[in-house]
């Protein structure tokens, strides 16, 4: 079986003490494709080098997280475009098409963006108006998004709204809603949702909440290693070789084999993140 992890944090320091031996556990696994996100300025360098280190594996997603924006987050924001700009094929103005899947060095989204008021509210507005201005790069850049949401659904969908025609697509990342938030966030064509380790815990609702709400076609696999890791691993540094449990926990939630789990995930990224095949 292949299949894609469609968000890592494998510049992390957490990996750097072994992290030939992440990427090759994650090759033996399975693994044909790593998306990595960005939180900062610093770590859209960091996500840029590792991406170079493994060309024909890993490819980034640059943005501002909501957990770091701060009083200066304007100033963040204007580096962080100016990396992706810079990174970027060129391309009219006027074109209304999707970027074509680029080489390891081309930025495939923007992330990872959203909102996040769980620990605190002290830069909602900030935050508010840091993933508005990441949701117009989208839409001027027709780069799909990496979205983060953690107690602010309902004001990350209002943005969203207000684009909602425009919007060129992406994840939310680390689903773990109910049925309702479920079909809210697939109101927004283009859009998929992140599984990952969650799915496998013992009293999430996934299981029950995935198959009677969101079709196959609407689903992508992640890990967000180093966090996150399923059962059995919970507890354990994550890393994209686990995401074989996600797999046959999909499968027998959705009643499917994996060989169906990793097919129709991996034609579900290639439509979002336009990639060619391979």
């Amino acid at each position: 079986m292949k299949f894609i992890d469609t968000h890592i944090h494998l510049d992390g320091e957490e990996f750097a003490p072994d992290i030939d031996q992440v990427v090759e556990r994650a090759r033996e696994a399975g693994v044909q494709k790593m998306f990595l996100p960005a939180i900062d300025v610093k770590s859209c360098h960091s996500v840029l080098a590792t991406c170079q280190r493994f060309p024909d594996l890993c490819f980034p997603m640059l943005g501002l997280h909501p957990e770091e924006v701060r009083s200066d987050w304007r100033s963040s924001l204007e580096q962080i475009k100016e990396i992706i700009l810079s990174s970027l094929l060129s391309f009219p103005s006027s074109a209304r098409l999707p970027v074509a899947f680029p080489l390891s060095s081309n930025v495939i989204a923007i992330g990872e963006v959203g909102l996040d008021y769980y620990w605190s509210r002290e830069f909602e507005q900030e935050q508010l108006e840091a993933f508005e201005e990441q949701v117009r790069w989208s839409v001027e850049m027709r780069l799909p998004l990496m979205i983060h949401c953690r107690k602010a659904q309902n004001e990350l969908v209002a943005i969203l709204r207000r684009y909602k025609d425009d919007l060129p697509g992406g994840v939310f990342h680390c689903f773990t809603g109910n049925d309702v938030e479920a079909r809210q966030l697939l109101e927004f064509p283009n859009f998929v949702l992140g599984i990952g380790g969650v799915l496998t815990f013992k009293k999430s609702h996934l299981p029950e909440v995935l198959p009677a709400n969101v079709p196959l076609n609407r689903i992508v696999l992640e890990t967000d290693a180093p966090y996150m890791a399923p059962v059995p691993m919970r507890g354990q540094r994550n890393e994209s070789a686990f995401i074989t449990y996600i797999i046959e926990k999909l499968a027998d939630s959705y009643g499917v084999s994996e060989e169906v789990i990793c097919e129709q995930t991996n034609e579900n990224v290639s439509r979002i993140f336009s990639l060619r095949k391979s």
